[in-house]
């Protein structure tokens, strides 16, 4: 138990620091660029099922976190979250190229392309309803009179001639946060594509943080990301990981779905809701023993998004839930063609 929770908190510190630089680059490029880059993303729907795709199938969490980040500011559709999350097959996506690579190449393809199919179906039926669903005034702050003269030396030394607490507070949990990756507390244990890409946004993080005047730390980081943000992705991030350690360690359902081949079609899009990485393995050393077909491994790739989603449980539920039963319903649909062309 205590093995549980010390992993699922580093977990979830992991995944609430990257969410937490994430946001501070979202937020420094929206105010450095006065909004011109999110507009650009806003205008053309192309390019944001594109980009989330692309992100989506990446390996690993980290573009389904960038993703969210973007959509809690809404800056792309709710398609392109649809999209990003279909496309996506969380840290599974190493072990599906270590163990089935060719196959595992196919249906990250496939993946993407279904992605994509269903975020424009998504906001094409709920275009109108998600402008109600998501006016609740979460969008970029962007003060007209705001100048940020991010780069001017003379300012930054002033700054820290004076520092704030917010400013001191951040500075300071970034550097824990990069001295965990460096010790090995955080991340990944080896140093991969995945760690080095969390230390690297890390600096970026520390840079921001050291060279922004103190109007727009305060206003920005400060207020819209560190005490809003943060605190409610640590605590549902820590509290989604460790309930999920106790299902599955605990209820031994790894056992129960071997057990009932019958309906591992359903059990796995249904399996695919919980926001985890663990439970898709599962599917997947069925399928490389030839328990279950491969229709029954896509569908549960489809509906799961490893940790992706957990940012936005904190965010909002109301779209976790969204969706989450747009992407059981794409999956079921898709796994039941193809369970019954025989695939």
């Amino acid at each position: 138990m205590i093995e549980f929770f010390r992993e699922s908190l580093s977990h979830a510190l992991m995944i609430t620091g990257f969410v937490f630089v994430m946001m501070l680059v979202i937020e420094y490029l929206n105010v450095f660029t006065a909004g011109v880059w999110q507009q650009g993303l806003r205008g053309s729907r192309w390019k944001q099922y594109l980009l989330a795709s692309f992100l989506g199938a990446t390996p690993g969490c980290l573009g389904a976190f960038a993703v969210v980040s973007l959509y809690s500011h809404r800056v792309v559709s709710l398609g392109a979250v649809v999209a990003a999350m279909i496309a996506t097959s969380g840290d599974e996506s190493f072990v599906m190229l270590s163990m089935i690579p060719r196959t595992a190449v196919f249906i990250f393809l496939i993946l993407l392309l279904v992605g994509i199919a269903a975020g424009i179906l998504t906001d094409v039926l709920f275009g109108k309803k998600e402008a109600q669903w998501t006016a609740t005034g979460h969008e970029f702050k962007v003060h007209e009179e705001e100048v940020c003269n991010c780069f001017s030396r003379r300012h930054i030394m002033e700054n820290w001639r004076h520092c704030t607490l917010a400013r001191g507070v951040l500075s300071f949990t970034l550097m824990l946060f990069t001295f965990g990756l460096l010790s090995g507390q955080l991340g990944p244990p080896t140093w991969n594509w995945v760690k080095t890409t969390l230390f690297l946004t890390s600096g970026v993080g520390l840079f921001i943080v050291s060279t922004v005047p103190d109007h727009f730390l305060e206003e920005h980081l400060w207020e819209h990301v560190a005490k809003v943000h943060v605190p409610r992705v640590f605590l549902w991030t820590f509290g989604a990981l460790l309930l999920m350690h106790l299902l599955v360690d605990h209820f031994h359902l790894a056992g129960w779905m071997q057990e009932n081949r019958l309906v591992m079609l359903v059990i796995a899009c249904l399996v695919g809701l919980i926001p985890e990485s663990g439970p898709h393995l599962i599917f997947l050393t069925l399928f490389t023993k030839g328990a279950i077909p491969f229709s029954v491994l896509f569908a549960s790739s489809i509906v799961q998004d490893g940790h992706g989603m957990l940012p936005l449980l904190a965010e909002s539920r109301l779209d976790f839930l969204r969706i989450k039963g747009i992407n059981f319903c794409v999956g079921l649909m898709v796994g039941l063609i193809g369970y019954w062309s025989g695939w």
